[in-house]
């Protein structure tokens, strides 16, 4: 899938989450609600990383694009250390690593612990970081060409800023179902978790499917590419995305956050 297709998804799967939960009786005050959106949007992004014409590579300028050569020689480095009779030469490292469950959980868990231990300029620079994203993948019209670089990261800079004075509030869900003392925030890793993993499930629905379940093997594979039959498949940025999927996940997502909301 395309960035603006995969940012969709993980803000509708969020929203979605938000109505399971006050379905659960354990409603997400509507911040929590706000800011998972938004963070699932930009980490709906993040796995493609490992590739240099994404655009989490040229969010952060030189940044992000040396990340992902970094990103990029360790996936490759990895497969070719843990590849199976069965799995195909390659010459780089996209839809790898960075394509698994097993790299969700792990950012999400250091997300978390960042969080934690880190304090609020911890929290600030995880919001910061996924509010850039999700306005790159959201609003990707209004935020194409370098020139508008530095209104994105001060628009998310704001953002953040305006989110953490509004969760560190009483009740608007820093603690969201993690109450114990010290816990605030560990709920942040959540949306990132969820937001790779739901790139991951979008990825696989195109034609070179993705390698979710490695380091699982599967027959003689390690790096199993993960798909429906292939005559349900698409190619990335193809009609179906455009004019089936991104207006499903528009109405997915209007309706999970209705829901959360207790509006229908």
């Amino acid at each position: 899938m395309m960035g603006p297709a995969h940012s969709l998804s993980g803000a509708a799967a969020w929203l979605g989450v938000g109505a399971a939960s006050a379905a659960a009786g354990r409603p997400m005050p509507w911040p929590v609600l706000l800011a998972g959106a938004l963070i699932c949007a930009g980490a709906a992004l993040a796995p493609d990383l490992d590739h240099k014409a994404a655009t989490i590579s040229r969010s952060f300028g030189p940044l992000s694009r040396w990340l992902c050569e970094i990103v990029d020689k360790l996936s490759y480095a990895v497969y070719k250390a843990t590849r199976m009779q069965g799995d195909p030469r390659r010459s780089g490292g996209h839809r790898t690593l960075t394509h698994t469950w097993l790299w969700a959980v792990l950012i999400g868990t250091g997300t978390s612990a960042l969080a934690i231990f880190g304090g609020r300029w911890a929290v600030l620079g995880i919001l910061f970081v996924h509010m850039v994203l999700a306005i790159e993948g959201l609003l990707w019209r209004a935020t194409r060409g370098s020139s508008s670089d530095v209104l994105v990261w001060l628009l998310a800079a704001t953002s953040s800023w305006i989110l953490a004075g509004l969760l560190d509030q009483p009740g608007n869900g820093s603690d969201w179902l993690f109450t114990a003392p010290g816990q605030e925030y560990l709920w942040l890793g959540l949306p990132i978790v969820l937001g790779a993993l739901v790139h991951d499930i979008g990825d696989a629905l195109t034609v070179s499917g993705c390698p979710i379940l490695w380091p699982i093997p599967v027959g003689r594979k390690r790096w199993y590419p993960v798909g429906p039959p292939k005559a349900m498949r698409f190619r990335a940025g193809s009609w179906v995305e455009l004019k089936v999927l991104m207006p499903a996940f528009m109405v997915l997502g209007g309706v999970g956050g209705a829901a959360a909301l207790n509006v229908i």
